[in-house]
């Protein structure tokens, strides 16, 4: 093989990587989180479902999120955006910090609206659309994926702004990055770091809302 193949394959074989990390870890926060949510529907007095409401906004998000038409079609606007976030995180060479740390908050979100997408069925049989929450901490009900979401995405932020976001290449051509693209990656880092306290708002507000079902305990 000769040196340009090997160079070549190189950022291959760490995108490869990081899509095996990125889905490993996608599982393992899902798995988790959907676990430890079924037992608790079972087990936990005080379990209940989250419909999805934001208390930050009002009952008008809530009964958007709640109702069967405006609810599935925010599900679907949710799904669309995590679909699009997971390729962009795992696109280039990313630092290690990076991929994990945003691995961890996506795997939260995505758990959390895997709920809203059916899986409620099989965590809390006979719920009404909705999360399971049931860890209560300073008068509020959370589950394990607002934890992971809450937690990483400051770390992820972090991540950013101090590892980078941009690959960098092993040749000097590609080190010395213009000043075009330095401000494209500024930019990004910057709509990163909005969205990521939109996130954060989002899912300490909505973790409380108003109108769940009580889990059926016997």
């Amino acid at each position: 093989m000769s040196q340009d193949t090997r160079v070549a394959a190189g950022p291959h074989r760490d995108k490869l990587g990081q899509w095996l990390m990125l889905l490993t870890l996608l599982a393992v926060v899902i798995v988790l989180d959907q676990a430890t949510k079924r037992w608790a529907w079972r087990h936990v007095s005080s379990a209940e479902i989250n419909t999805g409401g934001d208390v930050l906004v009002g009952h008008t998000v809530g009964g958007w999120y709640a109702d069967r038409v405006t609810g599935a079609l925010l599900d679907l606007l949710d799904f669309g955006l995590l679909s699009i976030a997971a390729p962009i995180l795992v696109r280039r060479r990313r630092p290690a910090a990076v991929v994990v740390s945003g691995a961890l908050m996506l795997g939260g979100w995505s758990s959390n609206l895997h709920d809203r997408l059916g899986m409620h069925y099989w965590t809390a049989p006979g719920s009404i659309r909705g999360a399971v929450d049931f860890i209560h901490v300073g008068g509020a009900n959370y589950n394990v994926a607002d934890f992971f979401v809450v937690g990483a995405t400051p770390l992820f932020l972090l991540a950013v702004g101090y590892l980078g976001w941009g690959a960098t290449n092993e040749s000097a051509t590609v080190r010395a990055v213009a000043p075009a693209t330095r401000n494209r990656q500024r930019a990004w880092a910057s709509m990163l770091a909005l969205a990521g306290v939109g996130l954060i708002a989002v899912a300490v507000g909505a973790a409380d809302y108003g109108g769940v079902r009580i889990a059926p305990h016997v």
